[in-house]
């Protein structure tokens, strides 16, 4: 079997493994009681992995150099990033939600690749002598890997905002997760005490206290009495907190990874830039909105880090953050020309 002949089988296998994939992790959301989805689907995106990584090697062996200089390329490479992330934050979160959200998105990516862009843009050609230098590993690969990682993140903090559905949930503790949710400002204590709500202003301050009561049958039950009836006492269920606390702690530390990775590939593309071109930043379209994607990301960290954010309000943050991943990475590709426009065909 000839190497091109290899990838365009791979190529296709990888679609096919995500799409079964995608459907496994979806019918385990659906079904919680089938246990053996999360077993089959982390196979699953495993073997994708495999799959992609031995299509690039291939690439690199039959083009003599690595395998990032066209939107094919790129694209699995992404989707490579994207699985090997996933596969991490799964083994950190123990939870079949991580694959529910990353799992559609590595196939909507493969399926672009692989059937949507034209046959020719599939082929691997000489590189333009822009990108014959050493930093297209250094340089592309680290920004790659990035934006796998800050879209993992991203999707985290997605599925987060769904699970709670638009609650005010707060994390007590370290953002790491040293503690656990509670639900509108409450916090469970002593029968009698007061439950304040401290996120509330003073003119509507209210408060609750927990009273017992007999249920009839000779058991002490506490009841909430709250004396403002614009006060909600609805929670989360205990699972849904306890999957709350576990996307919003791994969405964090993805993100934590993934924003160090873009710092070093933005210096190392300024480093790129100044020895092919003679300047360091040209404000070319890829160069501003790179750093657009730096500032987002890390007014999220500082919120969470200096501000002390926790669950909703950076979850926010973090989801428009993958609309700005994704304009950084193929909208100024498709939509613009500029010192980075290898990528662009229309």
């Amino acid at each position: 079997m000839n190497l091109v002949v290899l990838q365009n089988w791979l190529d296709n296998a990888s679609f096919a493994v995500l799409f079964c994939t995608m459907l496994i992790y979806w019918v385990g959301a659906a079904f919680p009681s089938l246990s053996a989805t999360a077993a089959l689907g982390t196979a699953g995106m495993a073997i994708a992995n495999l799959c992609i990584g031995t299509l690039l090697g291939a690439r690199w062996i039959e083009a003599g150099y690595f395998p990032l200089s066209n939107l094919y390329e790129s694209l699995f490479f992404l989707t490579w990033g994207i699985t090997a992330i996933h596969l991490i934050a799964e083994n950190t979160s123990r939870s079949k939600l991580v694959g529910v959200v990353t799992a559609p998105v590595a196939m909507g990516i493969t399926a672009f690749a692989t059937l949507t862009l034209p046959s020719q843009m599939q082929l691997s050609e000489p590189l333009v002598p822009a990108l014959k230098s050493n930093w297209l590993m250094m340089h592309v690969s680290v920004m790659m890997l990035s934006y796998s990682a800050l879209m993992v993140g991203s999707l985290l903090a997605i599925a987060f905002l769904i699970v709670t559905r638009g609650q005010n949930i707060q994390l007590q503790g370290s953002s790491f997760g040293n503690g656990g949710y509670r639900s509108n400002g409450y916090k469970l204590i002593k029968s009698g005490e007061l439950v304040t709500q401290p996120s509330m202003s003073a003119e509507d301050n209210g408060f609750s206290r927990l009273e017992t009561s007999n249920n009839g049958n000779g058991t002490a039950v506490l009841d909430v009495v709250t004396t403002n009836p614009t006060l909600t006492t609805e929670t989360l269920s205990p699972q849904r907190l306890t999957l709350a606390e576990t996307l919003d702690n791994v969405s964090y530390r993805v993100i934590g990874l993934g924003f160090p990775l873009l710092t070093i590939g933005i210096i190392a593309g300024g480093v790129w830039a100044n020895e092919a071109w003679g300047s360091y930043w040209s404000w070319d379209p890829k160069e501003t909105w790179a750093l657009i994607t730096w500032l987002v990301f890390a007014a999220y960290l500082h919120a969470r880090i200096t501000r002390g954010w926790q669950g909703r309000k950076p979850a926010i943050l973090a989801a428009g953050g993958f609309v700005v991943v994704w304009i950084c990475y193929l909208g100024v590709n498709l939509l613009g020309k500029g010192l980075h426009s290898y990528g662009w065909f229309f």
